[in-house]
């Protein structure tokens, strides 16, 4: 089992899910009798992680309380953004808080199962050989929960490219493994979708499709559907 480095990304004020945030941050939302932070945390620590970097900023202090109550005899760093620095920069800050080259970067709003495991340990067993990004996508079928009309990403031998009208619809599952030299000459503030369209250019925008289900708990309906 491979160690690495995780982020997660916790800094959004998440507005889609309505009334349920006002008071409480999105990751500390309770599903199945664990908040989402915790689910991410657990998961991901029993297939290898060994140091996790979360980025905050709305209510910070609650998920600092909630890391502090639950998991302080586990390597979990908070990185607090007083501005938010958008997907890509807070990305690209956490560079500065740890030696790895690789990192692997999780959205908090995706509820992890017991059957996603073996596909994300494959997954991740690549980590050192990914040069630029690498996504993990899934299929519309098996991607659950809140989810575009339209598809986000094509994929061809694993080179992915934005979708096109009329082909298969592919969803970013939330999960992604980046090397550092891919924010070279970026600013400080910026959106991960900057840099994946760049990516996507010189095709070093890598993929793979996930064949279990995905749970996208995205705004306030696909929440409350559960």
């Amino acid at each position: 089992m491979s160690k690495f480095t995780l982020l997660i990304l916790c800094a959004g004020f998440g507005k889609r899910m309505l009334n349920l945030t006002t008071s409480t941050p999105k990751p500390l939302l309770q599903v199945k009798n664990q908040t989402l932070l915790s689910n991410t945390i657990n998961f991901f620590r029993d297939i290898g992680c060994n140091e996790i970097f979360i980025n905050t900023h709305y209510l910070h202090q609650k998920i600092a309380t909630h890391i502090n109550n639950n998991f302080k005899d586990y390597p979990v760093n908070l990185i607090f953004e007083p501005s938010i620095l958008g997907t890509g920069g807070g990305v690209k800050n956490i560079f500065n808080y740890t030696e790895s080259k690789s990192i692997c970067v999780v959205n908090s709003d995706i509820f992890w199962q017991k059957n996603n495991k073996p596909e994300l340990l494959n997954f991740i067993e690549g980590l050192g050989s990914v040069t630029h990004c690498k996504i993990l996508l899934a299929k519309k079928n098996n991607f659950l929960g809140l989810k575009n009309t339209k598809g986000d990403f094509n994929i061809e031998k694993n080179v992915v490219s934005n979708w096109i009208k009329g082909k298969e619809i592919i969803y970013y599952s939330g999960f992604q493994i980046l090397s550092k030299n891919i924010f070279k000459n970026t600013p400080k503030i910026f959106s991960m979708n900057q840099v994946w369209n760049n990516l996507i250019i010189n095709k070093n925008l890598k993929g793979h499709i996930i064949q279990s289900k995905i749970l996208h708990l995205g705004d306030k309906s696909s929440f409350e559907e559960l």
